[in-house]
């Protein structure tokens, strides 16, 4: 059999870190980075006599995130403590929700592309609980050890649940990718996969075309690139899919993804939830939400991408190029500050989509970090439509202005490329190009269209800064018909 003849059958474990200024249940920075094992204490190492204390905020991206994902809230969750024993776990057991979560029965529309052809789908969310992360585990595969990082260890995350909706890895991978744009835009996460504040936890299983229940899954841990996601899945399918042919069975276990080699290893044997011995945890008090609390939640979203695409649209904008705008949020927000200074979305629209989004594959902007303002790019844009300088200037002066900052006008003064307007000057200059090019100008005499472009050239060379194109060209034919 090949893999053709088997159904992949794909759920995703989505956990992402929110944006909180301290740990779920200590003050501990939640912040990322910092010297290895420095931000913790007692109470997120599990010390003998400390007690934790929630953190409000917490609760609150939480339940915000179950409203970006089209969640049903729960008014009443519990914590929970699972127990297991693992190096990135130093107390043994990682405070959580089990039986109550705080998010259920969500839904998120996915659109994608899958050998060429344009595809949508829904995905269920079975629920979004809140719990603490554990440490981050360092594999390095040549020495064969593993070390341990406990800087993450408390750090809030939601871990979104999904239905077994799935059935390829570019499903996958697009879920994933919206997931994260819908918590970045709801304000919540950062989710940014190089830093681990977005990752997933895989389950793959394979079914015969004919069967009527799922196979056993393999669950991979931690892939934290939307590219490892993708190879992930394809790679697992094809294990699989080897070992259902040679008559073997899968078995239910926690595997790794290997980028380097591409392939998948073998963990431990999965535990189901009974093995983790669950009970809730004595020390915290459950959550509590009136009416007004979720209300007010609620209004304190942000516009989420489909009505900021509805809104570009309706400046007019053609939806395949208000979606570039959507589909990375600084790129959203920094349009949106862009039009408080220059109200044309058109213009202002196709600079981005053309110029900066260039520049940012190139690996020449940090869109993160940027050097320049919303406000330096709104007036480039203006001065580029008003005439003020020429749409290549405009160029130039961006990439200036990309690398080291400043203001646009003062940028275009320097370099001599502010267009004054001044008729004497262009009229004098077409005069000497005209008198130093008579062969040429015979030529356009007698029909040969073909020589104004130089004739053009020629007067757009000594006039930098002193007139546009548009000018140059109209007094240019002017002059060439008097004759």
């Amino acid at each position: 059999m090949s893999v053709s003849d088997y159904i992949p059958v794909i759920g995703l474990e989505i956990h992402s870190e929110l944006l909180t200024n301290s740990k779920v249940f200590c003050t501990c920075s939640a912040e990322f980075g910092g010297e290895k094992n420095t931000r913790c204490c007692p109470v997120c190492s599990g010390m003998p006599g400390t007690l934790p204390i929630i953190n409000q905020r917490a609760v609150e991206y939480a339940i915000k995130a179950g409203y970006a994902l089209g969640c049903e809230i729960n008014k009443f969750s519990v914590w929970d403590r699972k127990n297991y024993f693992y190096p990135d776990l130093p107390k043994a057991y990682q405070i959580s929700e089990l039986n109550l979560p705080i998010c259920l029965a969500g839904a998120v529309p996915i659109e994608y592309e899958e050998n060429g052809e344009k595809k949508s789908k829904t995905i269920r969310i079975n629920h979004i609980h809140l719990e603490e992360d554990a440490g981050k585990l360092i594999h390095d595969d040549l020495n064969g050890v593993s070390l341990c990082d406990y800087n993450r260890c408390g750090v809030p995350l939601v871990e979104i649940v999904t239905e077994p909706d799935m059935r390829s890895p570019e499903e996958a991978r697009t879920l994933v990718e919206t997931i994260a744009l819908l918590l970045q835009y709801a304000g919540v996460s950062d989710c940014k996969m190089e830093e681990g504040s977005i990752r997933a936890d895989v389950n793959v299983s394979l079914m015969r075309k004919d069967a009527t229940e799922f196979g056993t899954r393999a669950e991979i841990k931690n892939v934290n690139s939307l590219k490892s996601i993708y190879r992930t899945i394809e790679y697992e399918i094809k294990r699989q899919a080897q070992i259902l042919d040679r008559g073997g069975e899968v078995i239910q276990e926690t595997r790794r993804f290997d980028a380097n080699k591409g392939e998948t290893k073998a963990m431990r044997s999965k535990e189901d939830a009974h093995d983790y011995k669950y009970f809730p945890d004595p020390d915290i008090k459950q959550v509590n939400l009136r009416d007004e609390d979720l209300e007010r939640i609620k209004a304190s979203l942000p516009e989420m991408p489909k009505q900021r695409l509805a809104k570009y649209m309706g400046f007019g904008i053609p939806e395949k190029e208000a979606k570039v705008i959507v589909n990375t949020k600084k790129i959203s927000d920094l349009f949106e500050e862009c039009l408080t200074h220059y109200n044309n979305p058109k213009s202002l629209v196709n600079f981005i989509n053309g110029e900066i989004m260039r520049r940012i594959n190139l690996g020449e902007i940090d869109i993160d970090k940027p050097s320049f303002t919303a406000a330096d790019v709104a007036k480039l844009v203006e001065m580029s439509d008003t005439d003020k300088v020429t749409k290549n200037d405009a160029k130039e002066i961006f990439r200036e202005m990309a690398e080291k900052g400043g203001d646009p006008e003062a940028i275009a003064k320097a370099n001599g490329m502010l267009i004054v307007s001044d008729t004497g000057r262009v009229l004098e200059v077409i005069e000497q190009v005209i008198a130093n090019n008579e062969k040429a100008v015979n030529q356009y005499k007698s029909g040969d269209v073909k020589v104004f472009g130089f004739l053009m050239g020629q007067c757009s060379k000594e006039l930098r800064g002193a007139a546009t194109p548009k000018v140059i060209k109209e007094e240019l034919e002017k002059k060439l018909r008097s004759l």
